[in-house]
Protein backbone atom coordinates (compact mmCIF):
# COMPACT_ATOMS: atom_id res chain seq x y z
CA UNK A 1 0.00 0.00 0.00
CA UNK A 2 1.72 3.07 -0.51
CA UNK A 3 1.57 5.58 1.91
CA UNK A 4 2.50 9.67 2.07
CA UNK A 5 3.84 11.03 4.97
CA UNK A 6 3.88 14.95 5.88
CA UNK A 7 5.66 16.19 9.08
CA UNK A 8 4.50 19.34 10.31
CA UNK A 9 7.09 19.89 13.16
CA UNK A 10 9.54 21.87 10.99
CA UNK A 11 6.94 24.63 9.62
CA UNK A 12 4.68 24.74 13.05
CA UNK A 13 4.75 28.38 13.30
CA UNK A 14 3.72 29.42 9.58
CA UNK A 15 -0.05 29.47 9.49
CA UNK A 16 0.07 29.83 5.59
CA UNK A 17 2.72 27.19 4.76
CA UNK A 18 0.50 24.63 7.33
CA UNK A 19 -2.18 25.49 4.61
CA UNK A 20 0.13 25.20 1.51
CA UNK A 21 1.65 21.53 2.64
CA UNK A 22 -1.89 20.38 3.46
CA UNK A 23 -3.23 21.49 0.13
CA UNK A 24 0.00 19.72 -2.00
CA UNK A 25 -0.35 16.24 0.25
CA UNK A 26 -3.94 16.13 -0.58
CA UNK A 27 -3.53 16.89 -3.95
CA UNK A 28 -0.71 14.60 -4.91
CA UNK A 29 -2.66 12.02 -3.17
CA UNK A 30 -5.22 12.41 -5.24
CA UNK A 31 -3.25 12.55 -8.31
CA UNK A 32 -1.21 9.69 -8.00
CA UNK A 33 -3.99 7.81 -6.17
CA UNK A 34 -2.87 6.60 -3.06
CA UNK A 35 -4.40 5.42 0.04
CA UNK A 36 -3.14 6.44 2.87
CA UNK A 37 -1.63 9.84 3.87
CA UNK A 38 0.23 10.06 7.62
CA UNK A 39 -0.15 13.67 9.00
CA UNK A 40 2.38 14.30 12.13
CA UNK A 41 0.99 17.72 13.82
CA UNK A 42 3.16 16.01 17.15
CA UNK A 43 2.13 16.06 20.75
CA UNK A 44 2.64 19.06 22.14
CA UNK A 45 -0.88 21.55 23.16
CA UNK A 46 -2.99 19.96 20.39
CA UNK A 47 -3.51 23.16 18.50
CA UNK A 48 -1.37 22.18 15.90
CA UNK A 49 -3.44 19.16 15.15
CA UNK A 50 -6.66 20.93 15.49
CA UNK A 51 -5.65 22.82 12.90
CA UNK A 52 -4.91 20.17 10.29
CA UNK A 53 -8.76 18.78 11.47
CA UNK A 54 -10.27 21.83 10.70
CA UNK A 55 -8.32 22.17 7.67
CA UNK A 56 -9.82 18.32 6.82
CA UNK A 57 -13.23 19.44 7.92
CA UNK A 58 -13.94 22.05 4.96
CA UNK A 59 -16.15 21.40 2.26
CA UNK A 60 -13.63 21.72 -0.71
CA UNK A 61 -11.45 19.30 0.99
CA UNK A 62 -13.99 16.64 2.81
CA UNK A 63 -15.10 15.93 -0.66
CA UNK A 64 -11.35 14.40 -2.01
CA UNK A 65 -10.87 11.76 0.70
CA UNK A 66 -12.71 8.73 2.42
CA UNK A 67 -12.33 9.01 5.98
CA UNK A 68 -9.93 10.05 9.02
CA UNK A 69 -8.83 8.31 11.57
CA UNK A 70 -6.83 9.72 14.80
CA UNK A 71 -4.26 7.14 16.18
CA UNK A 72 -5.60 6.18 19.54
CA UNK A 73 -1.99 4.77 20.50
CA UNK A 74 0.14 8.06 19.37
CA UNK A 75 -2.17 11.37 19.91
CA UNK A 76 -0.07 13.03 17.85
CA UNK A 77 -0.79 11.42 14.06
CA UNK A 78 -3.84 11.31 11.81
CA UNK A 79 -4.39 9.38 9.04
CA UNK A 80 -5.93 9.84 5.75
CA UNK A 81 -7.67 7.59 3.98
CA UNK A 82 -8.47 7.92 0.38
CA UNK A 83 -10.90 5.75 -2.32
CA UNK A 84 -10.35 5.98 -5.56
Amino acid sequence: MAKLKLDLHEICKNGKLIEKELNRVIEEACKKRIALVEIVPGKGSGQLKKTVLRFLERPDIKNQYHRINKDRKNFGRVFVHFKH
